[in-house]
């Protein structure tokens, strides 16, 4: 009996998987949503790379500025 317990949960999972895919996928208020995340995501990765290499300058700089005071 738990084998066919498991068979209609899955049947009733794809289901309701199809149903919820398909909604999303024709409605343009999600398209909108996931186009605006999309941008910010994007945009939000570009300002991370770009900090993180203004601070691997600025360590880049320290170093050289803590091996100029060793050498006098």
């Amino acid at each position: 009996m738990a084998g066919g317990g498991n068979f209609i949960h899955r049947v009733l999972s794809y289901v309701a998987n199809e149903l919820i895919v398909n909604g999303l996928a024709n409605s343009q208020g999600f398209q909108r949503f996931a186009v605006r995340t999309s941008k910010k995501i994007e945009q939000f990765s570009d300002i991370a790379a770009q900090k993180k290499k203004e601070l691997a300058d600025q360590m880049k700089n320290a170093s050289k500025n803590i091996e100029s005071f060793k050498n006098q």
